[in-house]
């Protein structure tokens, strides 16, 4: 059976500013793109937007109370997702960012409930991936959730994406495969640093890391 496409466009070095005019153009009439992350395909949508947010859940068959991700396309976009950040949050951003770590931080006030699933805390990561941030550069900062229903393996290539969903997305932005491995390391910085998922950062660059600010991880 043939797959039913979604609209899709090359990532090249030739293509990349019609690429990122056309997912900026996407994102801020409320669509829902997937993209290439330094692991995995991403789901992305303005997290400002409650009905993009509720459609990303969807897609993922998302169970209620856990929180979505967002990406940033500089460390500077900090300030605007989170109400406060403390030192020991400022140490892992200049020690790891950009890179595959993400942070929790307490959120502003205003953000789609299904983004903060209730928590009132929002987590942030500052990608090394070149073609992701030259698209945020465009689009603004990004949901970043794994382009896969929930429980299922994360695609690693575009066609996995295009076999999932279909034309159930605005548009799709192939990379080619990427590369997978470990997912980002998570962790939570709203009260003392504690370890939530151990992924691409290890725990133990994490205590080093801490340990010189006078923290530690739990």
């Amino acid at each position: 059976m043939p797959l039913t496409m979604v609209p899709t466009r090359r990532v090249a070095a030739e293509t990349m500013a019609e690429v990122c005019r056309e997912a900026g153009a996407v994102v801020r009439r409320g669509g829902v793109i997937a993209m290439p992350t330094e692991s995995f395909y991403a789901f992305g949508a303005d997290p400002w937007n409650g009905t993009a947010v509720e459609r990303v859940c969807a897609l993922k068959g998302r169970p209620t109370g856990k929180p979505i991700l967002v990406l940033l396309a500089d460390g500077h976009q900090v300030a605007g997702f989170a109400r406060h950040v403390p030192p020991a949050a400022r140490a892992l951003m200049d020690h790891f960012w950009p890179g595959p770590l993400t942070i929790v931080l307490p959120a502003v006030s205003g953000l789609p409930a299904l983004l903060t699933a209730g928590t009132d805390t929002i987590g942030l990561r500052w990608s090394a991936c070149r073609d992701l941030r030259s698209i945020l550069d465009a689009t603004g900062p990004l949901t970043g959730t794994s382009a896969n229903r929930s429980g299922d393996a994360p695609a690693c290539a575009p066609e996995e994406v295009t076999r999932a969903y279909g034309a159930h997305l605005d548009l799709l932005l192939d990379a080619g495969p990427t590369a997978g491995g470990p997912p980002s390391t998570l962790v939570d910085l709203t009260g003392r640093p504690r370890l939530l998922r151990e992924g691409a950062v290890s725990a133990e660059r994490l205590r080093e890391t801490l340990a010189r600010f006078g923290e530690s991880l739990s």
